[in-house]
């Protein structure tokens, strides 16, 4: 794992983590525990970002390879959508797996929302005056990380509503994945709100595993082309993999 930084180190000692610290005045008092020292550090939670952070990355890749099956006609899509329910079948109860990955997932959003909010106020601790000269010192996809993810989280609100309790789908029937897909995809307002959201994953995968790979010290002088590499190809595949199926909807492809 990579060296923290001087600018991490002071903002540890800012926000009371410094494992060799007192917070409350100087004086000797009971050890944290490793798991605290290291979710007080900056650099742990930089690694707790990381890796709730390839969690949801590995969860994307898998949610675009059964969505892509809508393209094989309603009987493979509805299949699909049944074996998520029936998966882990006969040894565990109907639903329980798709149960256990939901806690997971929802685990590593809120692991990965706290830790990228309690960074972002430690930098702001960290360089309480500002710069003299005010100029772009990173990407527009770093400018855009923090709004990207608020997208992403109003998103996955809307999405839950939308296609898993079918709240704000009109159309939609129950134990017809297929139809509901489609019923979404018909309406301007979904095909808005799912393409946005669509281009706010790939800023956020391609920014987001460069940062990850560093963190967990993947990265070297000889690597990080490759590392770069990955990232933009990541970001692409899955950027245009999910705005297939708005645009399969609304070209007729899928119907």
């Amino acid at each position: 794992m990579a060296l923290a930084t001087r600018t991490d180190k002071r903002a540890d000692r800012k926000a009371g983590g410094d494992p060799g610290g007192d917070p409350a005045g100087g004086r000797p008092g009971k050890r944290p525990s490793a798991l605290g020292t290291l979710w007080g550090s900056t650099v742990g939670k930089k690694a707790v970002m990381a890796v709730s952070g390839l969690i949801l990355l590995g969860y994307l890749v898998a949610h675009l390879l059964g969505n892509l099956k809508i393209f094989f006609g309603p009987g493979e899509f509805n299949a699909y959508g049944h074996w998520l329910r029936t998966m882990g079948a006969p040894v565990l109860h109907h639903e329980w797996a798709l149960w256990i990955v939901r806690v997971v997932l929802l685990a590593a959003v809120v692991l990965h929302g706290v830790c990228a909010y309690q960074l972002s106020r430690r930098d702001i601790a960290a360089r309480p005056t500002a710069y003299v000269h005010k100029r772009r010192r990173a990407s527009y996809a770093t400018r855009t990380m923090r709004w990207g993810g608020i997208i992403l989280v109003l998103f996955i609100v809307w999405h839950l509503l939308d296609l898993t309790t079918l709240t704000v789908n009109e159309n939609a029937e129950p134990g017809k994945p297929y139809e509901n897909v489609v019923a979404t995809f018909s309406t301007w307002y979904g095909n808005v709100i799912y393409i946005t959201a669509m281009l706010a994953v790939g800023m956020h995968v391609r920014h987001g595993f460069w940062s990850a790979a560093q963190t967990l010290g993947m990265g070297s002088a000889t690597r990080d082309r490759v590392l770069k590499i990955t990232a933009n190809g990541l970001a692409l595949v899955l950027t245009v993999g999910f705005i297939s199926l708005p645009v399969g909807v609304m070209t007729g492809l899928v119907s």
